[in-house]
């Protein structure tokens, strides 16, 4: 009748939808102020470029290898440019996520082998052809299937093996290099690393507001003034580079298929997959919100249209950085789910690949202020893995697959570190071992045993 009070369930779910409806509104009120380019905005998107480090594989990879300096500035170039066009269009676009875009680190030892051996081309030709095969599998939705991967226990164990594989490389940057390397360990080296680190983690946890916010780049300034002060920082290599440059087509030369070549880059190409998923779970977790099929499709669509692109201006395959994702944990863009950040990163990375003499700048910031500023980033990711996979049931088959997966994704690599070829490049990375070992083992000890059980239950009950 139209003069009855509504019921009980009818006032609750009421009074839950409006309540939703409000806590929507304010949070969208609250991050309005966050989609605008705000000086605020502007310093978090050169925080998250210095933080990124993309320009340290190509330095590397170069240097090692021994390219010119037109090849060389060539690589930096191309590479700089894809990753921020990518990183726009990720943003915008497709995964619509504040992750920034940058070279894999797994293909720096292929690449490094491929140009002493003077099989540049074969290696760009192997990540295009890798790229468009991916592609392909985006674009018809067949790699929608690896849904599967995204379960807490699967992600969590990724997650936290994203953070183990930064650590070594942050660690080795902390100290100095490894033993018997010059300034390994060294007095200012470690006053260096330490100061930047300890910044870093005071301002984080304790500053507010836009110290907070800037934990990072305050600390990265610091880093970088201790260490000229120091005389541990050269700037003088600047003085060489151009002001103006343009990447060139196909510098190594023309298509060259090697089926040797081939086959670890591809194998490479998987690691890079792996670790663009679980960035993309990192990002959502930190975010509290949850990843779309339509994310991944689109993010892994993007990033191998990017990769492809890279592979024919110079450079090599693009990826989500998950040292990027942990700024958002201490800085306010996880809580508003802003990319404004991101997005003026992109921005930033595009201008500075048509500008090496910028280029070269970021690319002497020393190793111990990186070192510095990456370790809270690596601790930050482990701790969002293991905060994954406290949402797993706890029974004794799920901590035998996490125990199992974690020790054979951190000790596996080093046990098996004499393989050559595609084994060494597959066995060395321990987020790909870790995620293969999560993977199956979670099919064999807990989906297949729930499997069959479930199938005894429903034979019983049909006897019955």
């Amino acid at each position: 009748m139209a003069n009855e009070k509504p019921s009980t369930q009818t006032q609750t779910h009421g009074d839950a939808a409006t309540r939703k409806k409000t806590e929507t509104s304010v949070a969208e009120a609250g991050s309005s102020a966050e989609k605008k380019v705000t000086p605020k905005n502007a310093l978090l998107g050169l925080q998250h470029v210095l933080v990124s480090n993309v320009w340290l594989d190509p330095v590397f990879v170069a240097g090692a290898i021994g390219l010119p300096l037109a090849l060389s500035s060539n690589m930096v170039n191309a590479i700089f440019i894809v990753s921020g066009l990518v990183t726009l269009i990720q943003a915008t676009k497709l995964v619509r996520l504040p992750i920034v875009q940058g070279p894999s680190a797994a293909f720096d030892a292929l690449m490094i082998a491929a140009g002493t051996a003077g099989s540049l081309a074969a290696a760009g030709t192997s990540i295009f052809i890798s790229s468009l095969i991916f592609l392909v599998l985006c674009l018809t939705r067949v790699i929608e299937k690896l849904r599967f991967l995204f379960a807490p226990i699967v992600s969590g164990v990724i997650i936290f093996l994203v953070g183990v594989s930064l650590s070594g490389f942050t660690l080795s940057e902390f100290l100095g290099g490894a033993p018997g390397d010059r300034g390994f360990a060294d007095p200012k080296t470690l006053a260096v690393s330490i100061i930047t680190c300890v910044l870093v983690v005071v301002l984080s946890q304790f500053g507010k507001g836009m110290v907070k916010a800037l934990s990072y780049l305050i600390a990265l300034i610091v880093g970088t003034a201790l260490s000229l002060a120091f005389g541990m920082a050269d700037f003088s290599a600047v003085a060489s580079k151009p002001w103006l440059g343009l990447p060139k087509f196909m510098p190594y030369g023309g298509f060259d298929f090697n089926a040797a070549i081939f086959v670890p880059f591809f194998i490479a190409y998987l690691v890079a997959i792996m670790e663009a998923l679980g960035v993309y779970q990192a990002a959502t977790e930190i975010q509290g919100t949850k990843l779309q099929d339509r994310q991944v499709r689109y993010g892994l669509a993007g990033e191998a249209a990017g990769s492809a692109i890279s592979s024919l201006i110079g450079g090599f395959t693009t990826t989500a950085y998950p040292q990027n994702v942990a700024l958002l944990k201490v800085t306010d863009e996880g809580k508003t789910r802003t990319r404004v950040p991101v997005i003026i990163a992109g921005v930033v990375f595009v201008v500075l690949g048509f500008i090496p003499k910028a280029g070269a700048v970021l690319s002497l910031i020393p190793s111990p202020v990186i070192g510095g500023i990456f370790l809270p980033a690596a601790a930050s990711l482990i701790s969002t893995g293991f905060n994954t996979l406290h949402k797993v049931e706890s029974d004794d088959r799920t901590q035998v697959v996490i125990g199992l997966s974690l020790l054979l994704g951190i000790a596996l690599p080093n046990a098996l570190s004499g393989l050559e070829g595609g084994a060494h490049v597959f066995f060395s990375n321990s987020i790909l071992v870790g995620a293969f070992s999560v993977v199956i083992l979670k099919a064999l000890i807990i989906d297949l045993p729930n499997f069959i059980a479930r199938h005894a239950d429903e034979r019983t009950k049909q006897a019955e």
